[in-house]
């Protein structure tokens, strides 16, 4: 059985002398695990496959499968994007957005709308004049909805008050609530009027928007601080993707 469909490396481990373990989030098929024959060779013995068989990048391919394993035969690569991986800090980001689209995609099973925020996501990291922290505040709560965490954020659960003047994210329930309403057990974090307006377009608005909004200053780590805590409290798992991009921002 041949499967020709465009897919992107989610992660690539060295495999034998000269082959590679792909994991490859499909346009048609979703997540596959696919082995990349002789592409640690040079890229004129491994042909496009070698270029393809790259973290992060985007291709044409065809894949055989044999007794329920997927070999990739060919590719035609479409985007590396090279402003991603020429960039250390955008790299870590974008291999931290991987290994969390790697764990929420389905195995063999399109996910289409997770792979376009995957690209999309990439491409503002590479195109866009945005700053990395707010990318990352967008990917991580949109990845959250798509994988049916979904957010409350349209008034405070408890008194229904639809713009609390001391506003806080509880993390564990995903709801918000004022200063002085209490939810349940767990951390809440303080937000303000310009991280509440930003959280509420990103769970909300078209895909083709997700990264128009602005925000600076105190707002903008308040949104980090909410977007990234909701995702491993929800996920209850840390990532050694993320661990490293901390680490070299702290540098």
């Amino acid at each position: 059985m041949n499967l020709t469909t465009q897919a992107i490396v989610l992660r690539a481990v060295n495999y034998k002398e000269s082959d590679k373990i792909l994991t490859l989030l499909t346009r048609d098929s979703g997540k596959l695990t696919v082995t990349a024959r002789a592409c640690r060779k040079s890229r004129k013995q491994g042909g496009g496959v070698s270029a393809a068989a790259q973290l992060l990048v985007w291709s044409d391919v065809v894949l055989k499968e044999y007794r329920g394993r997927w070999t990739l035969s060919e590719a035609v690569t479409n985007r590396e994007f090279r402003g991603v991986r020429e960039d250390l800090d955008k790299m870590a980001l974008g291999s931290y957005f991987a290994e969390v689209t790697e764990l929420l995609a389905p195995e063999g099973v399109p996910a289409p709308e997770l792979l376009a925020l995957l690209l999309n996501s990439l491409y503002a990291l590479e195109s866009l004049d945005r700053p990395l922290p707010l990318v990352k505040a967008a990917f991580e709560l949109r990845a959250m909805c798509l994988a049916g965490y979904a957010p409350a954020l349209d008034r405070c659960a408890l008194c229904g008050e639809e713009q609390p003047e001391e506003p806080r994210f509880h993390l564990r329930e995903g709801v918000l609530h004022c200063r002085g309403c209490q939810v349940g057990d767990g951390i809440s974090l303080p937000l303000d009027a310009g991280s509440l307006a930003a959280m509420r377009h990103i769970v909300s608005c078209p895909s083709k928007r997700l990264f128009s909004f602005r925000l600076s200053g105190p707002g903008e780590k308040r949104l980090g601080d909410a977007a990234e805590g909701f995702l491993l409290t929800q996920l209850e798992r840390g990532f050694h993707t993320l661990d490293f991009y901390k680490q070299i921002k702290s540098h």
